[in-house]
């Protein structure tokens, strides 16, 4: 990895590290509190931007999550809506975060099944993993480690998904790949993600500040699906999720797609 791959990858993990430090501070707030927070504002001073919003997940699957796991979600979508995952499914979610998508994942495939949240931000996975003893689940881990270099055997899960964290990787055909061989056959991938409407200027991709807010690293639909292909992956569709954002300085607009592919 490059020394500018470097610097986005520590950019990213500074940003989110402090994110999930934030998150931890909200033990006085109700999960439910913590949702109707969700445009930005909370009921303390924190500088924290609240994903885990009512337009992505509903609101009952919210239900007894801890506030602390809601507050650090930044997704921008909601793969469990759409991954139709089965009872005894073993799933990996890339960017686990605060775990918000591995809790819920694991009400799905019940406790013959068994979840994976990958994350390389400590205090994320410190997080995760106290959201996991509050919740007492037994059938989740939480392993640090890069997306880009999946620390689990060949064929292992059944079921990929990620919420708005390839766009963060420096290197996506590396995600891809090892996304591909952690599968087995007929495993699929679940995505929510984003991507651009038009080229991003070369400035703006060295600019990791923006990559740290799901943006210089986004690119546009078709270059992602090529990387998919080129992965291995069939049957790939992908579909726009809500409105584009527009954005300032000369960056194209941004738009939440869902993404589903299989491995043969």
């Amino acid at each position: 990895m490059n020394n500018k791959q470097n610097e986005i990858k520590n950019q990213v993990k500074q940003h989110y590290g402090k994110r999930a430090r934030q998150a931890s501070k909200l033990t006085t707030l109700q999960p439910l509190e913590a949702l109707r927070c969700a445009d930005g504002t909370t009921k303390t001073d924190m500088d924290i931007s609240l994903g885990a919003s009512p337009n992505i997940y509903v609101r009952d699957d919210l239900l007894g999550v801890p506030s602390e796991a809601i507050a650090s979600s930044a997704g921008c979508g909601n793969p469990i809506a759409f991954a139709d995952l089965q009872l005894g499914e073993r799933v990996l979610d890339l960017g686990s975060g605060g775990g918000l998508d591995c809790f819920l994942a694991a009400r799905k495939v019940g406790p013959t099944g068994h979840v994976t949240g990958l994350d390389m931000t400590l205090d994320m996975l410190e997080l995760a993993r106290n959201n996991a003893q509050k919740l007492n689940i037994v059938n989740v881990e939480f392993l640090e480690g890069f997306i880009e270099a999946i620390p689990l055997p060949d064929r292992i899960v059944d079921v990929v998904i990620s919420n708005c964290v390839i766009c963060l990787s420096p290197d996506k055909d590396a995600v891809i790949r090892e996304s591909f061989r952690v599968l087995t056959s007929r495993g699929r991938l679940h995505i929510s993600d984003m991507v651009t409407l038009g080229p991003m200027p070369q400035e703006l991709k060295e600019d990791s500040h923006q990559w740290a807010r799901c943006a210089s690293g986004a690119e546009e639909a078709e270059a992602y699906m090529t990387r998919l292909e080129s992965a291995g992956f069939v049957e790939i569709k992908m579909k726009y999720d809500g409105d584009p954002q527009s954005q300032e300085n000369n960056m194209p607009d941004l738009i939440a797609v869902k993404i589903v592919a299989y491995k043969p």
